[in-house]
């Protein structure tokens, strides 16, 4: 049942004892999310009887990106008589662009213009920075680590949007099984250091892992990185899939100097089947330079997580058939050619 009066917003109860802040997905539904004047709007349409007028509003982006967040909007907007047309997740869109226009009573779905807007700014921000990682890594694989820096209950959406972005992978246990694929990962830096012993850990992880999981193995724990790598490399000989190496900023972070001679040292000890994985702190130029130096893939945290959204507007552009539009827009729809019926 959704709120449509300012008395159902008076009346509302919330539980004190509430674990989490997070909106559940009935208050969604619900149009708890909402900013109250979308309230206000219902109580004045209504007065002045203009509750039945049929719009065709439209979405626009204020700047370059990739598409996403649509299942989710189709979700919300499932019980609801109107049209929508949409671009198709993963396409790419320009500033201004209309991604899509919803048709329909403004009563019905005016009430979720803002998580509307909400879902397709952070997704498609989310989806355009996993889009440029994996650009820049010409190729190579680009998994997101991103939960780690964002809010759990959007953790989930966060590396969905990167998937549909690009991303190869990732890492947040319910992101990959909402995708239906496999969580990506390996082991953190607490594993090895409780342990005691990265070669250690290299051997218990080769013993207790499935053996569809990729032997990669972190090597910049306690000694230099060529030399850790040498010492796991020569303890799993041909089951290393891979090494991963996370150097933090303290130690100047992964650079391209580091990657080029970790990998020459490798190949000259006949370990050229070794893979060479990179993480921490990573964005488009890094992976790109780290690529050229011989890093074969990539784990992307905060340039996905934090992307700041993408804005996204909402304009009504037409009332019961007539064209209209605030001062400095053009009245009437925006032809775009790209938007297909989705709903």
């Amino acid at each position: 049942m959704r709120i449509n009066k300012l008395e159902d917003v008076e009346k509302l109860k919330t539980d004190k004892d509430r674990l989490f802040f997070s909106a559940q997905h009935d208050e969604i539904k619900m149009g708890l999310t909402t900013d109250i004047y979308f309230i206000k709007t219902l109580e004045v349409l209504r007065y002045l009887k203009k509750e039945d007028a049929v719009v065709k509003a439209e979405i626009f982006a204020r700047r370059d990106g990739i598409f996403c967040g649509l299942p989710e909007v189709l979700n919300l907007l499932k019980d609801i008589d109107c049209k929508v047309y949409s671009l198709e997740e993963g396409e790419s869109f320009s500033a201004k662009e209309v991604v899509m226009r919803i048709e329909g009573k403004y009563t019905e779905f005016g009430i979720f213009e803002t998580p509307i807007l909400g879902i397709l700014a952070s997704s498609s921000a989310w989806a355009t920075a996993a889009h440029e990682c994996k650009q820049a890594a010409d190729g190579k694989p680009v998994l997101c680590f991103g939960a780690r820096h964002i809010h759990p209950s959007v953790a989930p959406v966060m590396e969905r949007a990167a998937k549909v972005g690009g991303a190869d992978g990732v890492s947040c246990i319910l992101a990959a099984k909402i995708l239906g694929i496999s969580p990506s990962g390996t082991i953190p830096h607490a594993a090895i250091l409780i342990a005691g012993s990265t070669e250690d850990v290299a051997v218990a992880y080769d013993k207790v892992i499935p053996e569809d999981s990729p032997r990669i193995i972190l090597v910049d724990t306690f000694k230099d990185e060529a030399q850790e790598a040498l010492d796991v490399a020569r303890t799993l000989k041909e089951r290393l899939h891979g090494i991963r190496l996370d150097t933090p900023g303290e130690r100047g972070g992964v650079t391209p100097e580091l990657v080029y001679e970790v990998r020459k040292r490798l190949d000259l000890e006949g370990f050229s089947h070794v893979k060479i994985f990179v993480s921490g702190g990573l964005y488009p130029e890094k992976i790109k330079a780290l690529s050229e130096a011989g890093a074969d893939a990539f784990g992307v945290g905060s340039y996905i997580s934090s992307a700041p959204p993408i804005d996204m507007t909402m304009d009504i552009k037409e009332v019961d058939g007539k064209p209209v539009a605030k001062r400095g827009r053009i009245p009437g729809v925006t032809e775009n050619k790209r938007l297909k019926r989705v709903k």
